[in-house]
């Protein structure tokens, strides 16, 4: 099973089985190839590789400069930006924008992924498999599946505990949530390490335990206790904030497929996803996720060709009559806090 969930990621571009040739989405497909679109570029992930290598190793040889003082809680902030920059190269690897060769791919993303930041590669990559084949689906995809928070007025009927209690306020309480994203990350891939489905568990665990005790090591190392847990606090903290303000804006708040929803390809990934406009600055800060649209659509696209692509997808859905969605990232996350809010409405007059 895991051997074959690189061949899904990487491949999800090509129209699904079943698909016409003369789909709407076959249709797009073959205009994005003729442009180029869906080529490789090495250059651009050269250049990305080493300036995200640069700050990763560099934020650390800071941290080692800086030593016993209270200035390494700004250093915490900037290993936090580090580490999701290392991260959305690991999401990159997993899609095959990078490498050609899969074999190359995994090595580099459990290199990537499980010793620089500690983050299951195999897992992780399974897990948004799933997401990409179904987004927002409540039945299929794992990332609206529920968990602490619901997504559904459905879930919520159907929550207990906890996750009842939080749903009342998710709203207010998600962003504090991200918080523990970076640590619930970690303890997931730890727990990926029990499945049998898992391809290489010896090695997956090997490098996840040498990233806890090189980063817990070099920490206390430099630290005494008391500064070492706030840096950890901060650090793993803001690490989570980054990485959920980065996949958030892209899906939540937009419409909660069900089984009873019949949608083509197409249809099914640009009406479930946002885009967020920005500019250079929010492109380099979100991996280029804010063109979710035109990612979820031909995933292996490198992240440089997905703004050329925008305007033929969105041309194109506009000739079709399809919603193409695309707002600010700070009105992509009201969308997000406004839909979390609204779900939760029935657990709160319940209450009442």
């Amino acid at each position: 099973m895991a051997s074959e969930t690189y061949v899904t990621v990487a491949e999800t571009s090509r129209p699904a089985p079943g698909q016409r040739r003369g789909s709407d989405f076959a249709r797009l497909s073959r205009r994005i190839a003729q442009e180029g679109l869906l080529d490789k570029r090495p250059g651009y992930y050269a250049v990305r590789i080493g300036l995200v290598a640069a700050l990763f190793a560099g934020t650390w040889t800071l941290f080692a400069a800086v030593g016993d003082s209270w200035w390494q809680l700004p250093v915490a902030v900037l290993l936090a930006v580090a580490f999701a920059q290392v991260t959305l190269l690991a999401h990159d690897l997993a899609h095959g924008q990078i490498a050609r060769s899969r074999r190359v791919a995994r090595i580099a993303g459990l290199l990537v992924g499980n010793l620089a930041v500690g983050l299951s590669y195999g897992w992780w990559m399974d897990k948004h498999t799933r997401h990409h084949a179904n987004p927002n689906h409540e039945d299929h995809d794992p990332d609206v599946a529920p968990d602490i928070l619901v997504w559904s007025e459905k879930q919520a009927g159907e929550s207990r505990g906890l996750p009842r209690f939080i749903g009342r306020h998710q709203a207010w309480l998600f962003f504090p949530l991200l918080t523990l994203e970076g640590l619930n990350l970690k303890l997931s891939s730890f727990r990926a390490l029990r499945r049998r489905s898992l391809k290489g568990r010896g090695t997956e665990g090997l490098l996840l335990s040498a990233h806890v005790l090189a980063y817990l090591g070099a920490v206390f190392l430099v630290l005494p206790l008391p500064k070492a847990l706030l840096f950890l606090v901060v650090h793993q903290a803001c690490y989570g904030v980054y990485l959920g303000c980065t996949f958030a804006p892209n899906h939540k708040g937009m419409p909660v497929l069900t089984a009873e929803d019949e949608l083509d390809f197409l249809r099914r990934q640009v009406l479930t996803s946002r885009n967020v406009r920005g500019g250079r600055l929010v492109n380099t800060a979100l991996g280029g996720l804010n063109f979710q649209i035109e990612h979820h659509l031909f995933p292996s696209m490198p992240t440089a060709n997905l703004r050329r692509a925008q305007p033929i997808v969105r041309d194109y859905c506009a000739s079709l009559g399809i919603d193409y969605v695309e707002c600010g990232l700070v009105e992509s996350w009201t969308q997000a806090l406004r839909h979390l809010h609204e779900v939760g409405r029935p657990l709160r007059e319940a209450r009442t």
